[in-house]
């Protein structure tokens, strides 16, 4: 769709002129808004507009003033025609050659004159139309069979009029704003769409569950959509958006077509808004990707048009509700006994470590584990760009990365984190990630007194660690020489713990490797504990077994110094084989 023009009119002021496209646009007096309204009556974010190519709609953020279209108080999500005035406090805006939207659809609030008094929210409504003709998925995918894919339409059609129903009986953000909680807001509005279910009930194709119906309706209106669903399965690890009409799901390891979708693109958007907005983050055209979280420290990155060509894509890394603890991965088969022990060991001895792997092997996971074996008695700094680690310790300073605002100012930097964090008299620093020249400053603080310094990198193996290390090192806009750079990697870190997927979907510690020292221009490594992968069985099940390699850590003589005590045996490959 072309841009249309706006305007933005201010009494006693020259009125703004300008033009915007497709997209979601939040409106408030905070500066990270798309559309600022610099006032003390308007809320930092009080509105979301969206438009499309099929039409605009505006809707109100449980504001305490309210939002008005052509006198009337928006309530849930309204449409927009060309002309409308939307007043916003002293602010009047007004959208020019706004999209028409098919004629089939049922009326809102906003296409009938203004009203004296608020309605009561139990006014009736025409019955949804559910035999109109629904929208059509792809049918190119061969991953659902084409008597689902009608199922799934006819489905959501009737949610999209169910869910525009709903809107006209009840004020959800108006309710939302007032004392009542968030449960029993939810109970009122079960028993709303429980009401018009029932109204609509012997329309219903065969198939259709009335109460399914009414979960997902809430979820929609109420929380994160269909992905409430998948956020209490406790099997699920990860889930994955790829617009509207699909959603896949990981379950020990694989991925599967889940059969459930959203409504529609704008549903999605609406979402995606309401997971970054809380944190003071923004999602649009001028910034169409970003990182968040959930309240859960589940981690969250979305990308929408004109990046993603399918659509609002949206992926949710899920952290279990109680953190893994080493036991667990030693269930998990992630590593053993004797390599758990000897890295508590050097977690205790103070040693500087990174965890490497691939995305999704699961570093952040096996971080947050060794982590919680740094002694209560030390200070502890964590550094994120989404704060995810969950340590048990009490004395524990969390700081979390800022994007840059609308303007593109404003942004504090994992880097600039790092320096800071050197003031704060920290302990132990952990990292989340190191992806850049924050890199340099990791390893000075590492080379400076910082001992017993954690974070993690993605590389292949231990040795492209080094090399990863070496050039995230001149992202930091350093000149220095490669011995330099070497010089210091060898200093600084003294263990790398890499983690790998398997085609099983388990992830597993294959190696855990001494820094040894520079060797002239080389950095020379010693492996201690590896994985060695033998086969695939029958049910697909990688089969291999961990063992260590006969080499014996440098620092061996120096853990009875510390207080500490070793069984030796656990380097000896022949034990193991006994």
């Amino acid at each position: 769709m072309p841009a249309i023009e706006i305007t933005i009119g201010l009494p006693g002021k020259e009125p703004y002129k300008g033009s915007i496209s497709n997209g979601v646009y939040s409106i408030g007096s905070e500066d990270g808004c798309k559309i600022h309204l610099p006032d003390p009556s308007i809320e930092t974010r009080h509105a979301i507009l969206t438009i499309k190519d099929d039409g605009c709609w505006i809707e109100d953020l449980q504001s305490r003033v309210g939002t008005l279209l052509d006198s009337v108080k928006v309530s849930g999500r309204m449409s927009i025609r060309t002309g409308q005035v939307i007043t916003i406090g002293p602010f009047k805006l007004i959208l020019g050659s706004v999209p028409v939207q098919p004629a089939e659809r049922p009326k809102t609030t906003a296409d009938r004159p203004a009203e004296p008094v608020q309605r009561p929210a139990q006014a009736a409504v025409a019955t949804p139309d559910i035999s109109q003709s629904p929208k059509t998925l792809d049918k190119q995918n061969p991953e659902i069979p084409e008597e689902s894919i009608q199922e799934l339409d006819i489905k959501r059609s009737i949610k999209q009029q169910i869910h525009k129903a709903l809107v006209e009986r009840m004020d959800i953000k108006r309710l939302s704003a007032t004392r009542m909680t968030s449960k029993e807001l939810r109970f009122k509005a079960t028993g709303t769409i429980r009401e018009i279910v029932a109204e609509i009930a012997h329309k219903l194709p065969p198939g259709i569950n009335p109460e399914d119906l009414v979960s997902d309706i809430c979820d929609e209106a109420l929380g994160l959509g269909p992905l409430e669903e998948f956020l209490r399965d406790d099997s699920v690890t990860e889930i994955m958006v790829n617009g509207p009409s699909r959603i896949y799901v990981e379950k020990k390891g694989k991925l599967t077509l889940s059969g459930r979708t959203f409504m529609d693109e704008a549903s999605v958007l609406a979402i995606i808004e309401r997971i970054v907005s809380p944190l003071g983050r923004r999602i649009d055209e001028s910034q169409p990707y970003v990182d968040a979280r959930l309240p859960d420290g589940s981690r969250v990155n979305a990308i929408i048009h004109p990046l993603s060509l399918i659509g609002p894509c949206l992926t949710v890394r899920k952290f279990s509700k109680k953190p893994f603890t080493d036991q667990d991965l030693i269930k998990f088969g992630t590593m053993t006994q004797q390599m758990a022990d000897f890295i508590k060991i050097c977690v205790h001895m103070r040693k500087n470590i990174i965890v490497s792997g691939g995305t999704g092997s699961g570093k952040t996971s096996l971080l947050n584990v060794l982590s919680n074996y740094i002694p209560e008695t030390e200070r502890i700094v964590t550094i994120e760009d989404a704060a995810e680690l969950r340590l048990g310790q009490t004395h524990v300073v969390r700081l979390e990365a800022r994007p840059p605002n609308i303007e593109g100012k404003g942004a504090i930097t994992i880097r600039d984190l790092v320096k800071n964090a050197l003031r704060m008299r920290p302990d132990r620093i952990v990292v989340g990630e190191c992806r850049g020249g924050e890199t340099l400053d990791m390893l000075q603080a590492m080379n400076t007194g910082h001992d017993g310094s954690l974070t993690t990198a993605h590389s292949n193996s231990p040795r492209d660690t080094i090399s990863r290390l070496e050039t995230m090192v001149l992202m930091s806009g350093m000149d220095l020489p490669v011995r330099a750079i070497r010089e210091q990697i060898a200093s600084a870190v003294d263990l790398i713990v890499h983690e790998s997927r398997f085609s099983d979907g388990s992830r597993k510690v294959t190696s855990i490797t001494e820094i040894v020292g520079l060797e002239g221009e080389q950095i020379t490594m010693q492996e201690i504990f590896e994985f060695k992968q033998s086969g695939i069985d029958a049910t697909g099940k990688v089969l291999g077994k961990y063992s260590p390699t006969g080499s014996v850590p440098t620092f061996l003589e120096d853990i009875g110094s510390r207080g500490l005590t070793v069984d030796h045996s656990m380097f000896d490959p022949q034990k193991w084989r006994d």
